[in-house]
């Protein structure tokens, strides 16, 4: 990307640490989960009148038939006996209360890197959502899991608004989760974020069918503008007028803020081409 686009958004997220401070902790939190982090993409059902986050979305792959779990404060069915430090360590070490381990698809791999401000503000707005009953069947899995994602996370410090290429990486990488599906795939699961970072390969079956993800690097995506690839993003229209694979949750991206979409961008422009 040329240096003055880059200026001109780092002049734009300077501001931004002073809006990001107005917003409370249930506004954060509100807009992470129904922007980036597309938490509805899993825990909603499309379903006409299923409720927000109560669950039930099936995930079919050859690895693990998964249900999405309902993230709605419901007594008996849903979060409810979750304490805030519970569903923090849930989000980010993928463990429940008595310790059994959250499978995939959950990206907890991604949001191993979620800032205590972030992780702190979607507990706050799950807490306001509207309680919903609603059992989910277990999720079964034909491979095994492993004991955990890694070391405990404990403290993951805020990212500074003011640099737009690592900020848009905290998005892509812990927030949105782009790079676990966008990455080529390991020959033994997962994603590899190292020589495939961005390079694009992975399927996935969902409601209406199966998608592979693209190359999201320069290679892939370099002859977009930065208006194509904001419109792809939240429309998944591409400049051609062809349609991405509604696995893709533009729905929720079209909810984030320019500031945060531009250094997304930035972002993907600076990966090695793959």
């Amino acid at each position: 990307m040329p240096a003055k686009p880059i200026a001109a958004l780092a002049l734009l997220l300077a501001a931004a640490p002073a809006l990001a401070q107005t917003q409370t902790p249930l506004e954060r939190g509100g807009y992470l989960v129904k922007g980036p982090a597309a938490c509805g993409q899993c825990h909603t059902n499309p379903a006409p009148g299923s409720p927000e986050l109560g669950g039930g979305m099936r995930f079919a792959e050859l690895a693990y038939t998964a249900v999405a779990a309902n993230l709605t404060p419901d007594p008996d069915t849903g979060i409810a006996a979750w304490s805030d430090a519970d569903l923090v360590n849930g989000l980010r070490n993928g463990k429940r209360p008595r310790g059994s381990l959250i499978g995939p698809p959950m990206p907890i791999a991604a949001y191993r890197g979620l800032s205590d401000g972030d992780a702190n503000a979607i507990v706050v707005y799950l807490r306001s959502v509207k309680p919903a009953a609603n059992k989910t069947a277990r999720s079964g899995y034909r491979v095994p899991l492993p004991d955990s994602y890694g070391p405990a996370v404990t403290r993951v410090p805020e990212v500074s608004l003011a640099d737009p290429v690592k900020y848009g990486e905290y998005l892509a990488h812990s927030v949105a989760a782009c790079m676990q599906c966008h990455s080529r795939p390991l020959e033994g699961g997962g994603a590899d974020l190292a020589a495939g970072l961005g390079a694009g390969g992975q399927s996935a079956r969902g409601p209406a069918g199966a998608a592979v993800a693209t190359n999201i690097t320069p290679s892939g995506i370099g002859h977009y503008s930065d208006a194509d690839l904001k419109k792809v993003i939240t429309t998944g229209v591409r400049p051609d007028g062809s349609k991405l694979n509604p696995a893709m949750p533009y729905a929720y991206f079209a909810n984030m803020s320019d500031a945060d979409l531009s250094a997304v961008v930035a972002y993907l422009r600076v990966l090695p081409k793959r």
